[in-house]
């Protein structure tokens, strides 16, 4: 039985965009076959980056979370594909560079534990309030 067409939410982070990596990261996204179907760029405000990480909110980690994406733009994507979730997680990599897999965008493109390039959606759910967070009526364009 073939996989379940999915949407997952991509987020290109201030460190990668800040050193001119959308495009090569883009170009991995596609080139593993999932589509974007609506993309933007924004730069973050506190109150945004707060909601949108609030599920962290108790972590230790939330502050510099914060800060770190309110830093610079972002570069925002809904993708598209077969068991896209899986498929761009597994393409992200571990949230440690140093662990993640040769390869991977964490892998090729992050700095550190802290700023990893990349933040994917974890599961359908999240993938839909994500998604809808940044998009507020995904208007997505069709692809053959």
């Amino acid at each position: 039985m073939p996989a379940a067409m999915e949407r997952t939410l991509s987020i290109i982070k201030p460190d990668a965009v800040a050193k001119s990596m959308t495009g090569p990261i883009i170009e991995k996204i596609e080139g593993a076959g999932l589509k974007p179907i609506a993309m933007r760029m924004l730069h973050l405000t506190q109150a945004q980056a707060e909601a949108f990480y609030a599920v962290h909110r108790e972590r230790p980690f939330f502050s510099s979370l914060v800060k770190f994406m309110t830093s610079g733009p972002v570069v925002v994507s809904a993708l598209e594909g077969e068991d896209a979730i899986r498929r761009y997680r597994d393409l992200m990599g571990a949230t440690n560079p140093e662990e993640a897999a040769e390869g991977t965008l964490r892998r090729l493109f992050a700095a550190n534990i802290e700023q990893y390039a990349v933040h994917g959606s974890d599961a359908s759910e999240t993938a839909r309030q994500e998604i809808s967070f940044v998009f507020r009526e995904l208007e997505g364009v069709e692809r053959s």
